[in-house]
């Protein structure tokens, strides 16, 4: 049977041939026995989204000309039209008489406060317990606040929703756009701008997810219901609290004779004060006990005299009715007893006992689908009776049934009393019913997606039984169910629905080892999270899927996940860029505050780095010092790392701030340079405290002066630096040597370790010492002693270096220096013999004159050092 027989042409279609046949998604074949595949192009985001339920759906970004308009306003006709739509729908038979339009008793005063509120522009959170009768409330203060805010009165649900699905569903109540699912941002710019009052049934989520939807509509005033088992709302949400309890005791006896339609015998108000007692005066429970009262009537009434007109009760009584009583006489009928009040207290079992058969089916079916009621066009083809339609009306009557956005469910407790009376026997197997009978109409052509996700709850229902029934067969049937719906869902811009469907999906794919379908919910797992900005899970789907397809040769369908997870790439480079981009000035500005204000204990500062970033050119006055060690080998240069100023503009991208604090940066600088000193002190004793080899090459400039005077000790060794040393103390015999130590100044002044002719200038340290070219000439003879001792003493005898090491002994240059110091003044040990130019008979001329300089006035390029008496 058709579901949609109370539905015309103009909304869905004809059954057999579509108007207008969608076009076929890249070339792909077409799929299911209805005829073609609905195909349908929406915009997400950036992103253009193609639903292909046959190879899975194609992302990519949005081409300019594929943009829609920017969204408009509904007018208050659109609106009503779209309110009406999205209520659930109404029972056959006259209008009050499913008790859903009974008035409400010892309600007005919470009314009237609840407008009041409301009318000021306060949020406000209802709190009862479920069959308070907050929804009946909502009902009447929504209408009492209909011209109250410009966008009217917006009517929500927060049954299975989340914050996002209210923020998106509010959205879809007060702007016209079709086929179009803004980002987050958008939809967060235009939603802050809706003046609405906004009734906001089921809720089940507070604290900071509750703030969060909140803080998004500012020019909104909100009511609430919400069942105390519910997370509070935070203390800074501004809600004004108003909780819901039972009626008195005259309020029920009041509801009871106005749902039977007579005044209450003492017996029965006798009965309705222990339920009263026994209930604390919710309203659902004398719902259902008015509908026991009703059956009590027709219990006791004569055949056919419940004849309401409209096929509700057989107009033939007796047919029911024992045969054996019907010879009796009326007065001779046995006497119906009330209810008792444990009946009364859990009434589900007993009222449904007296029920139709098909309103008994029914409620089997919702019992197997975990509270759900599938919608009243399906009840004909589930429970197999053309007239099950009207069980909705019935169950209704008796209490049994809640509005839950815009569908039915049983009611508070009922679910528990009929699961305990056997109405639970063969769940599995009517789910698997439900999961056939709606895969093939959610993938007929005739039901648009609006319509399928509509009945999104039922499917999800029947889903999550089958998945997690182990019989034969229920797995395959909950993937069939999800590959048909998921794509409606998604086309009806129900995402919440389209992700559990697609979870139930894979999971039951998994479990019933179908590859090719786990690899397809895979794959709308990837494109829904790109298009939800959840770019790590997107990845992760898309490799399984492109995995799962590469074991299956499914070209076309690696193909469309390769260029999914491209999209995910590029998408994961932009968002890294532009983070990289908005966190450097940040940190520049609060390095730039730390500096100006030089706290005394500086906080640490978390850093703020990409991957991709760049350092910007250092300045001049932000570059450290460069270190160079002895060597060409062993020079280092250290640069430090700019940090984060106050221009920002030229700043490179994620640079890492490398000091806290002002103070920090001092400490880290002082440190530094004091490593460097250490490290150039240690490096230059490393170079003039070895032993190197001796330079044997006779220098020709090593001459003395043979004039008379006595300023300077004999033989003084020059103090140029101009040729490296050789030796940690005085030259071998025969070799031209340098002591890096200073020489007395006939001045008086202070001798210093460096360079003292200006004519030369000073060597280069990193230059290393300069390798001899010949072999030296060795001396034929021992070197003579000195003739008579200098006449004059140094004016400053006594160096601020250390005193040198003694010279070798030996005649030969292959002997080892000494190790005995000598005893000898400095001027005594300077009028040892010179080495000077080679004489024609090998031995070295000595000199008594004490000068030590050549007689020009400047340092010569190497001096002599004579060698201690023996």
């Amino acid at each position: 049977m058709d579901p949609n027989t109370h539905r015309g042409p103009e909304e869905y279609g004809e059954q057999g041939s579509p108007a207008e046949p969608p076009a076929p998604a890249f070339g792909g074949a077409q799929s299911g026995s209805a005829g073609l595949a609905r195909v349908v192009r929406l915009v997400s985001g950036p992103y253009l989204v193609t639903v292909n339920p046959v190879d899975g759906s194609e992302i990519e970004p949005c081409p300019p000309g594929e943009r829609p308009a920017a969204p408009g306003r509904l007018d208050p006709e659109e609106r009503a039209a779209a309110a009406r739509a999205a209520a659930p729908p109404l029972p056959p038979g006259p209008s009050g008489f499913a008790g859903h339009e009974t008035a409400l008793e010892e309600r007005t005063e919470d009314t009237e406060r609840l407008v009041r509120l409301l009318s000021r522009g306060r949020s406000v959170r209802v709190t009862g317990p479920s069959g308070s009768g907050r929804t009946r409330l909502l009902d009447a203060v929504a209408t009492a606040c209909a011209d109250l805010a410009p966008d009217g009165v917006v009517r929500l649900s927060g049954y299975h929703h989340t914050s996002t699905d209210l923020l998106y569903a509010l959205f879809a109540a007060v702007y016209r756009a079709p086929q179009h699912r803004p980002d987050r941002a958008d939809v967060l710019r235009m939603v802050a701008e809706i003046g609405a009052i906004v009734v906001l049934d089921d809720l089940e989520f507070g604290g900071a997810a509750l703030d969060e939807l909140l803080d998004a509509t500012p020019e909104c005033a909100f009511l609430i219901a919400a069942t105390p088992d519910v997370a509070a709302p935070s203390a800074g949400s501004h809600l004004e609290e108003v909780f819901l309890g039972g009626i008195g005791r005259g309020a029920c006896g009041r509801l009871l004779e106005r749902a039977v339609d007579r005044p209450l015998t003492d017996d029965e108000e006798s009965w309705a004060a222990d339920l009263w007692f026994e209930s604390e005066g919710l309203p659902l429970r004398f719902v259902q006990a008015a509908a026991l009262l009703r059956q009590y009537d027709r219990l006791r009434a004569a055949p056919g005299a419940l004849d309401d007109g409209y096929g509700l009760f057989p107009e033939d009584g007796r047919a029911t009715a024992d045969p054996a009583a019907e010879d009796a006489e009326p007065a001779e009928q046995p006497e119906v007893p009330l209810p008792s009040l444990g009946e009364a207290a859990a009434p589900a079992p007993l009222l449904a006992s007296r029920l139709t058969e098909a309103a008994r089916e029914t409620l089997r079916f919702a019992v197997a689908l975990g509270g759900e009621l599938p919608h009243q066009a399906h009840l004909p083809a589930l429970t197999q009776d053309t007239h099950a339609d009207a069980a909705l009306g019935e169950l209704l009557a008796c209490g049994l049934l809640t509005p839950a956005g815009g569908h039915y469910r049983l009611a508070a407790t009922v679910q528990d009393q009929l699961t305990a009376a056997g109405y639970a026997d063969g769940a599995p197997a009517r789910a698997h019913t439900v999961a056939q009978h709606y895969a093939w109409w959610a993938g007929h052509p005739s039901v648009t997606p609006e319509r399928a996700a509509a009945e999104s709850d039922v499917a999800l229902a029947a889903m999550g039984v089958l998945t997690g029934s182990r019989e034969s067969g229920h797995a395959s049937a909950a993937v069939l169910l999800a590959r048909t719906a998921a794509p409606a869902f998604a086309a009806a811009l129900h995402w919440s629905a389209w992700e559990r469907s697609l979870r139930h999906g894979q999971e039951a794919a998994r479990l019933a080892g179908e590859v090719a379908e786990e690899a397809y919910f895979h794959h709308e797992l990837g494109v829904l999270a790109l298009c939800t900005g959840s770019l790590d899970r997107a990845r992760a789907e898309l490799e399984a899927s492109i995995g799962l397809r590469g074991v299956l040769s499914d070209r076309n369908g690696a193909v469309a996940g390769r260029r999914a997870l491209a999209l995910v790439t590029d998408r994961t480079r932009a968002d890294s860029a532009a983070a990289a981009t908005t966190a450097l000035p940040q940190a520049a500005g609060a390095a730039s505050a730390s500096r100006r204000a030089a706290p005394k204990e500086p906080a640490a500062t978390p850093f703020d780095a990409a991957s991709t970033a760049k350092l910007r050119k250092p300045r001049t006055e932000q570059t450290a010092q460069t270190l160079l060690a002895r060597g060409a080998s062993s020079t280092t240069a250290t640069t430090g790392v700019p940090a984060a100023t106050d221009s920002g503009a030229g700043a490179a991208k994620g640079v890492r701030r490398v000091f806290g604090g002002a103070r920090r940066n001092v400490v880290a600088a002082g440190a530094g340079a004091l490593l460097a000193a250490v490290l150039g002190t240690l490096v230059t004793i490393g170079a003039t405290g070895g032993d190197d080899a001796p330079n044997d090459k006779v220098n020709t400039e090593q001459t003395t002066d043979d004039s008379d005077s006595t300023d300077l000790p004999a033989e003084q060794p020059a103090t140029d630096s101009s040729l490296p040393p050789t030796g940690p103390g005085t030259s071998r015999p025969g070799t031209a040597g340098q002591s890096d130590r200073p020489s007395p100044s006939p001045s008086g002044t202070d001798p210093s370790g460096s360079p003292t002719d200006p004519g030369t200038g000073s060597a280069d340290p990193t230059a290393g010492p300069t390798e001899p070219t010949e072999r030296p000439t060795t001396p034929t003879g021992r070197p003579t002693r000195p003739t008579h001792p200098p006449t004059d003493e140094p004016t400053d005898p006594a160096p601020t270096d250390e005193p040198t090491d003694p010279t070798p002994t030996g005649p030969t240059p292959s002997e080892e220096p000494t190790d005995k110091p000598s005893t000898q003044s400095p001027s005594q040990s300077a009028s040892g013999p010179s080495v000077g130019s080679p004489s024609a008979g090998g031995t070295s001329g000595t000199s008594p004159s004490g000068g030590g300089t050549p007689s020009d006035g400047t340092a010569t390029s190497s001096g002599t050092e004579s060698a201690p008496a023996a």
